[in-house]
């Protein structure tokens, strides 16, 4: 005989045994008649338990229905997919979701820069699911109020919490369980003498970019430090007890750090939110050596330190269900990264790309001339990745050369994934004895710990490096990086580069780095018709400066002593440089600190050439000679580091068209 388990909740009644597992919906006024009926349709259904296969990323996400406070949410859609499905799971035991939910900058990012081909379905995994689902649906309608509507109609709340879905999402969600910014439970234990049992509560840790303290894994002692905005000398060696409010957070870490405390709680004031503990302004340029975390006031906690007994505090991370599933336009699931902070921008750029790789899928439909050089070939090791092919034998007819590339990880999961950002290279060799054997014909920049990046790059003016029907191509990496899998094409289409002349390369960013360079003196071939300046360029290292990963730097190549072709790296060190450019094919929601602009790259993205047509400026004569000198600067002058210096990867061309 089966047993059967009744479990009320607020607003639901689930009724649950070995068979099936069945929702009454009460009464209650949030819901509308209409959409009660609509609510219905789904009471009569029973769903029998089965074997479910584990899903992973890449396969095709199962068709499911969920009820929602608005009807019957039907995936795919009756009309076909349009566009992305990312599914949320709530619960309240995570700080970090918390926060997410309560902070106005984040859900303003929800309504007004949700990608309009996007839906997301919001569900919960605890028991008070029908109430999170309208305190959520709340939420939303308050910021949208006064802004974009138009959002709602996309955003969908299910009220049946995950346990009772009755589909697939569920054994995702566990199955997928993650640790990180995003995910997992991240917890204050407080124990004190005379206490039967610990006292566990949530935490959110400051912002990673701001303290990069950790907490250890040992118990400290607690010590009341009022509000934090004086130093307090009785909190050295321990972790200060700080109230919100009276000073910003900076200064509550600042005294405390100033007072020899190994760590900051900051507890929130009664019926206020955690919050993202961040720094603000030049707030940022102050080191802080100590980790410090938000935690609600827990009473047992004040009480204890108010009689003056002795609390300790150490800190856990409790593994969870994963909190975020993607699912893009071709039905394929997704993971979805890590969330750095608590903000819905993270779901606004996954889905951003997912649109980037959609509009991908419809280029490579495009007719073209594919060449095969690797298929899903591991790359490692100092020799990485190497195949040898024949190029077609009417290669020079085409005038286009896409290289179509990607990088995917040893399994579907990023866990696999190698966990550091790397430049990639691809070099060619077709002939030997020719100066042009092992020059780069394209570069990459590995991501954090994802192995979704796939992108499109166009090296036409490269075609002149493939001088032989047969050449050998090899694409590696630093040998120490952990394995990448590699999968690459030559793409051919229909001016035509004839001639390459190269330039110069890179080096140590240093004041030596200009006195290497000398002008350099040509004359146009007869029968050019364009001539155009080639530069891939990017900056690595970090001095003092942060030069030249993080620092604004400016290339320029100086045709006929008048005229100043200059690439700048405007967007270096900028908080959010290369998020900007996740609708370009930049990954998103990376394991690190990939939001940051850099030195002309981002971590998970192509280096595009910097391509520029210098015709005008030149002699076309064939006659007088041309002279083309190349610099590069740091504020408008030489780099003069103090030490550290970084050092720029460049390869450049001048390429002549006829």
């Amino acid at each position: 005989m089966s047993r059967i388990i009744f479990i009320v909740l607020a607003g639901v009644l689930c009724v649950c045994c070995s068979s099936s597992c069945v929702y009454f919906y009460l009464m209650r006024r949030a819901f509308s008649p209409s959409t009660f009926a609509h609510s219905t349709t789904n009471f009569k259904s029973k769903i029998t338990l089965q074997q479910v296969t584990v899903l992973e990323p890449g396969n095709t996400a199962p068709a499911f229905k969920v009820v929602t406070l608005d009807g019957e949410f039907v995936y795919p859609p009756l009309a076909g997919l349009k566009g992305p499905l990312i599914i949320h799971a709530f619960t309240n035991k995570s700080a970090f979701l918390e926060c997410l939910w309560n902070s106005e900058s984040s859900l303003t990012d929800l309504v007004q820069n949700l990608p309009e081909s996007t839906q997301v379905l919001f569900v919960s995994l605890d028991d008070s699911s029908v109430n999170d689902a309208l305190w959520m649906r709340d939420q939303v309608l308050r910021v949208a109020s006064h802004r974009k509507t138009e959002v709602l109609s996309r955003l969908h709340f299910s009220p049946v919490p995950v346990f009772c879905l009755g589909n697939w999402i569920p054994s995702v969600l566990y199955s997928w369980g993650c640790s990180g910014h995003n995910c997992g439970l991240s917890q204050a234990v407080f124990t004190s003498t005379g206490w039967n049992m610990p006292v566990i509560v949530k935490r959110l840790d400051a912002r990673y970019d701001w303290l990069m303290g950790s907490w250890s894994q040992m118990k400290h002692q607690l010590i009341d430090a009022g509000d934090g905005c004086e130093p307090a000398p009785s909190a050295a060696g321990a972790v200060a007890w700080v109230s919100e409010g009276n000073c910003s957070f900076f200064t509550k870490v600042k005294n405390m750090a100033k007072s020899n405390a190994t760590g900051v709680l900051v507890h929130a004031r009664p019926g206020n939110p955690i919050q993202d503990m961040n720094c603000v302004g030049d707030e940022c340029s102050t080191p802080l050596g100590i980790p410090a975390a938000m935690v609600h006031c827990e009473p047992s906690v004040a009480q204890a330190l108010r009689y003056g007994h002795m609390v300790n505090v150490s800190f856990q991370s409790t593994p969870s269900p994963n909190f975020f599933i993607g699912i893009d336009q071709q039905g394929a699931l997704s993971e979805m990264g890590w969330f750095l902070y608590p903000s819905f921008k993270f779901i606004n750029w996954q889905a951003q790309w997912f649109d980037f790789y959609e509009g991908l899928q419809t280029r490579l439909r495009d007719p073209a001339w594919v060449v095969p050089v690797f298929e899903k070939v591991q790359m490692q090791g100092q020799s990485g990745a190497v195949a040898t092919v024949n190029l077609p034998s009417d290669m020079l007819d085409f005038d286009m050369l896409e290289l179509d590339a990607s990088l995917s990880c040893p399994s579907q999961r990023d866990d696999s994934c190698a966990h550091w950002d790397h430049t990639v290279q691809l070099f060619v060799c077709c002939d030997h004895f020719s100066p042009y054997c092992n020059m780069e014909m394209g570069r990459w920049i590995t991501a954090f710990r994802r192995g979704i990046g796939r992108w499109l790059t166009d090296v036409s003016p490269l075609v002149p490096l493939l001088n032989n029907g047969r050449c050998t191509f090899t694409m590696k990496t630093v040998p120490w990086a952990m394995p990448w899998v590699v999968s690459l094409s030559l793409r051919f289409n229909k001016l035509y580069p004839f001639k390459l002349m190269s330039l110069y390369s890179g080096g140590t960013f240093d004041k030596e780095y200009n006195k290497r360079y000398q002008p350099i003196k040509f004359t146009v071939p007869a029968s050019t018709k364009k001539v155009e300046l080639y530069a891939v360029i990017t900056g690595h290292g970090s001095d003092e400066n942060g030069c030249g990963e993080f620092c604004v730097t400016s290339h320029h190549f100086l045709v006929n002593g008048a005229y100043n072709n200059t690439r700048i790296f405007d967007s270096a060190g900028s908080a959010l440089g290369c998020a900007m450019r996740v609708g370009e094919g930049a990954v998103p929601n990376e394991h690190g600190t990939w939001l940051y602009g850099r030195g002309g790259w981002c971590d998970g993205l192509q280096v595009n050439p910097w391509r520029f047509d210098i015709t005008t400026q030149l002699d076309m004569s064939g006659i007088e000679a041309n002279t083309l000198l190349y610099f590069g600067l740091y504020s408008g002058q030489d780099p003069n580091p103090s030490h550290d210096p970084g050092y720029i990867v460049m390869f450049s061309y001048l390429v002549f068209y006829k």
